[in-house]
């Protein structure tokens, strides 16, 4: 902690986001409609990015996957439609808007929306620090208030140079972290789907012809289908618990849940129907795959039953039970659910599609993590503006880019309401040093 004198703060930017991904890339793109707007109330942010340059999912990225939102769920059209940073400009700019309407689709590849965050992100470059992490977070106290902090970053590849920024406000968008089974960690033959592609091209030679992808979700199915395609001499092997893939419900009552309006309900619900809410609709989104893909594997399975060449392999009622590296590969030992039978899959490579986990803000607040209110459960208490409730002295807002599904529901991580949620954001940023001015002068 840092006590200063008054008005020490003075310097400080209005915000300082962590991660530079599609949540805080909308957060500057509101802040900056802001800007333009209202100049001489702007407001100052800077970013902090651990990746050299902007990216998102990049190892998954796989050719021909589509996005399981639609394209007017961009960064900002359900906030402001007429926006320069939507995607129907992003397509006008590319000179594909006529052709991308003749698709009629309102899915565009996962590669082309990437491509639209990086043409967003390439507005913003100034105001990212790349290829640097945050490291530490230090409270500001001012006459034993806490009215800024002070956030160190690193170079993310190492190295001794450390630099502070100043800042009133903090948004914390740094992503999910990949979930692993338990014992198992990843290798140079074990990846987690995030690293999809940047490891299995490396795979000139195949010493175990096979593949083995665990999971039931739409990474899973994702991954099953690109090494079925891109290795056409290997087997691949898909383990799940389940019978089959379960088709996500993307019917229009349940994309209700997916409305900003929804967001508003579920916060203002009792914690019993929350849970309720998160049961009923889980299968819009969590373990659940797309069904045209679906369908498409399976008639992969049945095609080559009838030509007598098994390369794709269904291995469900089955449960990975533990992986360990063997020479040119890795071993992954599974079991039938329904006959108990346990067998080892030598595999060139065992890709997980076990899903991500939030990483808990508190972490890397240090001190002022003794701040925070947290529920019952131990989870953090965040307001409906998705800032952190904090202890009566501390001034500085604390607002969290996702890990708000017990708090805000199911769109906490998603694509979704970003456009929404980054207005909000914007505008509570504005009420907050509208009031803080206030208590200046009433002092």
């Amino acid at each position: 902690m840092r006590e200063t004198s008054p008005g020490q703060d003075a310097g400080a930017e209005d915000l300082i986001g962590i991660g530079f991904g599609p949540a805080n890339l909308a957060l500057a793109i509101a802040v900056d409609a802001h800007n333009e707007r209202n100049p001489q109330e702007a407001l100052s942010a800077r970013f902090v990015e651990r990746q050299e340059r902007f990216g998102w999912h990049r190892g998954m990225l796989l050719e021909g996957a589509t996005m399981q939102v639609a394209f007017l769920k961009d960064l900002v059209t359900m906030r402001d439609p007429r926006s320069r940073f939507s995607f129907l400009c992003y397509l006008q700019e590319r000179d594909r808007l006529a052709d991308f309407i003749n698709q009629k689709s309102f899915y565009p590849t996962r590669l082309e929306f990437h491509d639209y965050l990086e043409w967003c992100a390439a507005e913003f470059t100034d105001a990212v620090d790349y290829g640097r992490s945050a490291v530490q977070v230090r409270p500001v106290v001012e006459a034993g208030r806490t009215v800024a902090v002070e956030v160190v970053t690193e170079a993310a590849a190492g190295g001794a140079e450390r630099r502070t920024h100043r800042a009133r406000n903090l948004s914390v968008g740094t992503g999910l972290t990949p979930c692993l089974p338990a014992g198992v960690t990843a290798g140079e033959r074990v990846w987690h789907t995030r690293d999809l592609l940047h490891r299995a091209p490396e795979l000139t030679e195949l010493k175990h012809r096979r593949f083995t992808v665990v999971g039931a979700g739409q990474s899973a199915a994702e991954a099953v289908e690109y090494l079925h395609r891109a290795f056409p001499g290997a087997e691949v092997c898909a383990v799940f618990s389940r019978y089959g893939y379960s088709p996500a419900d993307d019917s229009p009552f349940a994309n209700r849940i997916f409305d900003p309006e929804a967001v508003d309900h579920y916060y203002g619900a009792p914690e019993s129907v929350k849970q309720r809410l998160l049961d009923l609709h889980a299968n819009t989104n969590y373990s659940v795959v797309d069904g045209d893909l679906i369908e498409q594997l399976y008639r992969t399975v049945y095609q080559e039953k009838v030509a007598g060449q098994e390369r794709l392999r269904m291995l469900n009622t089955t449960r990975l039970v533990g992986v360990e590296e063997v020479a040119d590969g890795a071993r992954a030992q599974v079991r039938n659910l329904a006959t108990g039978e346990e067998y080892g899959l030598d595999s060139d490579a065992v890709v997980l599609a076990t899903g991500y986990a939030h990483v808990d803000p508190r972490e890397l607040l240090g001190e002022l993590a003794a701040d925070c209110l947290v529920d019952g459960g131990g989870r953090l208490r965040v307001d409906r503006d998705h800032r952190v409730l904090t202890a009566e002295h501390v001034e500085v807002g604390i607002y969290l880019q996702g890990g708000t599904e017990h708090t805000h529901g199911i769109t906490s991580s998603l694509l979704s309401t970003l456009a929404v949620r980054s207005g909000e954001i914007s505008d509570s940023l504005l009420l907050r040093r509208t009031a803080a001015r206030l208590r200046t002068s009433v002092g």
